[in-house]
């Protein structure tokens, strides 16, 4: 094709490559608490919310469990952190920690 000239192919598939480049792809982003530190670069962190049951209108609160690599080790017990999605970094985890938020009150 001569330059300077696109089709309608060309730029969608651009687009599209350039929407799963690097970083551009929108992460998942929670806050919870720290409820053990006692692996090596591993930290579990238990993230709360609240949903509104389908039928009965009421709110239902709801926790999950993730395991979040912690590279530098400095999370413990009790400290509410920011963890964001990542690339699998083994079989269970896939997030790591952003920020910590509050330290635990010791």
């Amino acid at each position: 094709m001569a330059e300077g000239i696109e089709t309608a192919e060309s730029a969608t598939g651009e687009a599209a490559a350039a929407a799963l480049v690097g970083d551009e792809r929108q992460k998942r982003r929670m806050v919870g608490v720290v409820s053990s530190s006692k692996m090596q670069k591993t930290v579990k962190v238990e993230v709360r919310s609240t949903t509104v049951h389908g039928r009965f209108q009421k709110y239902l609160s709801r926790r999950k469990a993730y395991l979040v690599h912690d590279e530098k080790g400095e999370c413990r017990e009790g400290d509410k952190v920011v963890i964001v999605e990542t690339r699998p970094t083994s079989k269970r985890k896939s997030f790591r920690i952003q920020e910590i938020l509050e330290r635990a009150k010791v």
